[in-house]
């Protein structure tokens, strides 16, 4: 291991003096400047995930500094798209000049029979545009595409032909922007209104239990209360509300059945998904704690919890069971970042607002009925990276993680945030979720041969011997160990760091080894060892101490998470 550590330190040490200039560090004068490929690859993935202002921004100066590059015409046609989409038709038209060299390609042929509809020429746009089959395209341009068709069906007096189109780009969304769907259900809105009433019952008929059809009929109904039969209006209204099909105009359909009923049809009540079972059981139940007394303090009649357990559960089906049949008001957990990130995804699909308490990036990303409580895994290591850098002092990282999603990620983001502070993570081990036994990751970090003995007795003469003139270095070459991984795991890595030779080393952890069992369990062993948390059970401010007592007077502990 020393021998490691010396020609490890050496190999840096003169790979940085013998060849400064070609390390380059973020931001530094010897980065290169960003090809006109990679700009533009940038420009075209913004615009698919519907950031509008980085497209852009970044499109409209590749065009404008590179007008004679190869990516100058394909910036030009995506901007066309962006600007026909926000019906600035003149800019839309200028780009598409611009991009005379895409001609022949069918995002090219789209635009331009788009903007015919656009300006009023449908019977010529309308031919292009059939002639282009969705397949061919990615979604935005699939969006595209069904909005023009659309609008060119409709001015040429086939409405129900439009209606479907949009129906049909609407049921086959596989990823489609969460905009760009409540656009087409908004477009699909506008031309069933303007349906007669014979016209609108066939939509509604045609296309029920989907999204489309559905908002026919909640248009039917309210055309039915306008002529004041509020009987047949109630039962269509009520189909709609609990039938499991999600549409854009749902909570326009749950105020009517408000409306009609004169009672509420949403529950006060919210539905708290939680691993109360399996692994994660105890962080499930230490929530469950919290909120129920949490929900004494407000009092006992100011809303009820639904808890469920997702342990093992499909949790886009448990948000389509607490939406409408146990129709809560929103949502609350999980608390674990794979099914949090799913229920979610389906919190937004039914326009269900949603409390995740889970670390994930991302989440909150998902749409505007999603909200977070709980610290991302950048703040946790960014918060440990000040304080080992800045308050501790120290210059160089090991990280022992497990093989998981949530390892990868705060392995990568601590490395991020520690070289952002001029330290380095010099080693990284990695261990599978399974594992209890952990000699082979803790014998790399110490820069030695696992497969060597541990007892010197065992070993060759020649090792013996070598092993007399290795000078006796620290047993790893970094001053503190990160360990992101959760507390019955610690319990079992903590005690084998200095059995394996691994003795003195800071221990840096995350809010995952907030757990009393952990100091139980692993006592001497963590004991001076560092970890993120958003609570502290010894903050002064009089509501966490107010907190903290009523908890260990209900439930007999003091509370950790």
């Amino acid at each position: 291991m020393p021998r490691l550590c010396v020609t490890l330190l050496l190999t840096l040490w003169l790979g940085l003096a013998s060849s400064a200039s070609a390390v380059q560090l973020p931001g530094s004068l010897d980065t290169p400047p960003a090809t006109d490929r990679e700009v533009y690859d940038d420009g075209l993935s913004a615009w698919e995930q519907g950031r509008q202002d980085d497209a852009l921004r970044l499109l409209r100066g590749l065009v404008v500094s590179s007008p004679q590059s190869v990516f100058s015409g394909q910036a030009a046609l995506v901007l066309a798209r962006i600007f026909y989409l926000q019906d600035s038709l003149e800019e839309a038209r200028l780009y598409l000049d611009r991009a005379g060299d895409r001609a022949g390609t069918v995002e090219y042929q789209l635009i331009q029979a788009a903007l015919a509809v656009a300006e009023g020429r449908a019977s010529e746009g309308l031919p292009r545009l059939r002639s282009i089959h969705p397949v061919d395209l990615g979604p935005r341009d699939r969006y595209l595409r069904a909005r023009a068709l659309a609008r060119a069906l409709d001015a040429s007096g086939e409405s129900l032909e439009a209606v479907l189109v949009l129906h049909q780009a609407v049921d086959d969304a596989e990823g489609l922007l969460e905009d760009d769907d409540r656009s087409l259900q908004q477009e699909a809105h506008r031309l069933l209104a303007a349906l007669d009433d014979s016209e609108l019952r066939e939509a509604g008929f045609m296309l029920r239990g989907t999204a489309v059809g559905q908002i026919a009929r909640l248009l039917e109904a309210e055309r039915l209360v306008s002529s004041g039969d509020e009987a047949a209006a109630l039962e269509l209204v009520r189909q709609l509300v609990f039938e499991p099909v999600a549409f854009a105009y749902k909570r326009d359909a749950v105020l009517l059945l408000d409306r009609l009923t004169g009672q509420p049809w949403l529950q006060r009540a919210v539905g708290v998904m939680l691993p109360l079972s399996g692994r994660y059981a105890a962080f499930g139940e230490l929530v469950r704690r919290g909120m129920e007394l949490a929900r004494e303090v407000h009092g006992q009649d100011s809303v009820r919890f639904l808890y469920v357990d997702v342990a093992e559960a499909d949790v886009a089906l448990e948000v389509d069971r607490l939406a409408n049949e146990e129709r809560v008001m929103a949502l609350a957990g999980p608390i674990t970042g794979n099914r949090a990130f799913e229920a979610a995804r389906q919190a937004q699909f039914q326009r269900l607002p949603i409390l995740s308490l889970a670390q994930r990036d991302g989440i909150p990303q998902l749409g505007e009925y999603v909200f977070r409580n709980s610290l991302t895994s950048r703040l946790q290591a960014r918060a440990l990276a000040r304080y080992a850098v800045e308050r501790m002092g120290y210059e160089s990282f090991g990280i022992l993680r497990p093989q998981s999603r949530l390892g990868e990620e705060f392995a990568r983001v601590f490395t991020e945030e520690v070289e952002a502070l001029g330290a380095l993570v010099v080693d990284e081990e990695i261990y599978p979720v399974d594992a209890t036994d952990f000699r082979v990751q803790i014998k790399h970090l110490m820069g030695e041969d696992p497969e060597r003995p541990d007892d010197p007795a065992d070993w060759s003469e020649e090792e013996q011997i070598e092993d007399l003139f290795v000078p006796d270095f620290p047993p790893v070459c970094f001053d503190a160990l990160f360990i992101p991984d959760y507390a019955d795991k610690i319990e079992l890595i903590a005690p084998q760091l200095p059995f394996y030779g691994i003795k003195d080393v800071p221990l840096l952890g995350i809010n995952g080894w907030n757990d009393p069992d952990l100091l139980r369990h692993a006592g001497r062993y963590v004991e001076g060892a560092v970890f993120a948390d958003g609570f502290f059970r010894y903050s002064p401010y009089p509501f966490v101490q107010d907190f903290v007592h009523r908890y260990t007077e209900v439930y007999g502990e003091e509370p950790s998470i």
